[in-house]
C-alpha cells in the first residue's frame, strides 16, 4: 500500500493527532500534560511531572518511509523534549513514540552550514530513530536515562 492510499488525514490533521496522543499518554502515565493551542510559539504540549516545574515538549509526526525522511526542528525553538511520532506506512495504525531531552536531541542532530539560509534547522534522519534514540522510546514519565554507578573497585 503506497503513503498516499494510507493517509487519509492531512498533515495538520496528523500533527494534532501526534501532539494529542503525546498529551494523554504523559497523563496516563501519570504526567500530567495537556496540547497547548495550535500556533503556539516553540512546543505543543506542556507537562508537569511530579517535584519538576513544567516540561516544554515539541511534537513532530511523521510516517516511515526508508530513505531521505526527517523530522526538522528549529535550533532557536525553546522546548525542553522533543517527542517524534513516527506513523507506519502499511495502514496498521502502528506508531513509534520517542521523547528525548532537548540536550540529546541537540547532540545528535544534524545541522546546515552556519553559513546558509537554513542555519538554524536540525534534522534527524527517522531510519537512525532506533539506533539512537531507542532508551526513549515510550518515554512517557519523561525520564532520563541513569548511568550505571561506577562499581568500586575490590579490596586487593
Amino acid at each position: 500500500m503506497t503513503e498516499a492510499a494510507v493517509r487519509l488525514f492531512t498533515s495538520k490533521q496528523m500533527g494534532d493527532a501526534a501532539e494529542m496522543i503525546v498529551a494523554a499518554e504523559l497523563t496516563l502515565a501519570g504526567v500530567p500534560a495537556l496540547k497547548v493551542p495550535d500556533n503556539w510559539p516553540s512546543y505543543d504540549v506542556i507537562a508537569q511531572p511530579a517535584g519538576t516545574g513544567p516540561q516544554r515538549i515539541s511534537v513532530k509526526a511523521r510516517t516511515f518511509k526508508k530513505g531521505a525522511a526527517y523530522v526538522q526542528y528549529l535550533g532557536s525553538n525553546d522546548f525542553d523534549w522533543l517527542a517524534i511520532v513516527i506513523l507506519a506506512d502499511d495502514g496498521t495504525n502502528k506508531r513509534t513514540i520517542y521523547i528525548v531531552p532537548r540536550a540529546e536531541v541537540d547532540r545528535q542532530a544534524q545541522r546546515n552550514a552556519p553559513t546558509t539560509k537554513t542555519a538554524d534547522v536540525r534534522y534527524l534522519t527517522i531510519s537512525q530513530l532506533e539506533r539512537r534514540f531507542g532508551s526513549y522510546r515510550d518515554n512517557f514519565e519523561l525520564k532520563t536515562p541513569s548511568l550505571a554507578p561506577v562499581p568500586s573497585p575490590m579490596p586487593a
